[in-house]
């Protein structure tokens, strides 16, 4: 496979989001993967289109793409008689997107409302900010699910 061809508005593009996903905690090669994934023309790329487009070393893309499997955002698929892998972006279900995310948050929430209880009284103002942001957390898991039927009634 020989590198891809992208344009200079690809190229940047894919450093914007890369720089964006690095900003929000993600490895910068992972960074770079992923939005190669999402803004190349074939929605599948081999580790070597990956690599090579990317000009990274095969062990920066390798951990790049295994960190993405773990993690779930992409995903392998194999093509009959073709022994070589094409990774693309997982294609998940936005009830599944939504459930994680609430998920995540409701454990976040708990655990801030423990290190409330545990906070010193002389701390007033720092605890009355962690104590509305739990408010607000129990107000977003109370809420999204509304917003989410609403959503699901607008697309039909």
């Amino acid at each position: 496979m020989s590198t891809m061809k992208l344009s200079q508005e690809k190229l940047s593009l894919i450093e914007e989001f890369g720089v964006f996903h690095e900003q929000n905690g993600m490895q910068p090669a992972a960074g770079r993967v992923i939005a190669l994934l999402f803004i190349s023309d074939n929605v599948e790329l081999t580790f070597e289109e990956i690599y090579e487009t990317l000009h990274m070393s095969k062990s920066a893309a390798s951990n790049a793409i295994n960190f993405l499997l773990s993690t779930n955002r992409i995903e392998y698929i194999t093509k009959p008689g073709e022994r070589r892998r094409y990774f693309r972006v997982k294609a998940q279900n936005i009830t599944d997107v939504i459930q994680r995310s609430l998920t995540g948050m409701n454990g976040f929430n708990t655990m801030l409302k423990k290190v409330l209880e545990h906070r010193p009284a002389h701390t007033k103002d720092f605890n009355n900010r962690l104590k509305e942001v739990t408010q607000f957390m129990d107000f977003l898991h109370a809420e999204l699910p509304v917003l989410f039927q609403k959503w699901e009634q607008r697309k039909k």
